[in-house]
């Protein structure tokens, strides 16, 4: 059995699209051209974003941000996802996710990649996002915050 956290991608075109939008996978397993699965090792943090459609529009938008699964740790599952992970943020409806997309590619302007912010700031991000106020931006003040307490604490 592996440590590892696999997840499945599909694209149907203009009905389904599961896709990885940022994280570092360490393995990828082609299973057809619409059909791939990427493997995440223990505690490494992706956003998993899913959309599907019908004839009469768009159904689900949904964006996940989850640290991998880590032996002996709880985590809560996630279709798609196996086993599953420990949920930093999860929100469905349009409006919500573009605003998730919009504070990834806010934090990627920075130089930073997203899956080394603070895990506390998908969290706010969260809670901001759910009563519909505006989160405070990502910083590299912030960052280097996190970077220096991820140094010391055990």
């Amino acid at each position: 059995m592996t440590d590892l956290t696999t997840v499945e991608l599909l694209w149907l075109e203009k009905r389904i699209e599961n896709r990885i939008r940022f994280g570092r996978a360490v393995a990828e397993r082609i299973i057809d051209r619409r059909r791939r699965i990427l493997s995440f090792a223990p505690g490494t943090i992706f956003a998993f974003v899913r959309w599907a459609s019908n004839d009469f529009g768009t159904v689900m938008s949904r964006v996940d941000i989850l640290r991998a699964a880590t032996p002996g740790q709880r985590y809560s599952t996630v279709p798609w996802v196996t086993p599953g992970g420990d949920i930093l943020l999860r929100l469905t409806g349009w409006p919500k996710v573009e605003r998730v997309l919009q504070l990834i590619d806010a934090v990627e302007a920075l130089d930073i990649h997203p899956a080394d912010v603070a895990f506390d700031y998908w969290h706010h991000v969260h809670n901001r996002l759910s009563v519909n106020e505006t989160p405070r931006p990502y910083t590299r003040g912030r960052h280097q915050a996190w970077l220096r307490r991820r140094r010391i604490a055990p």
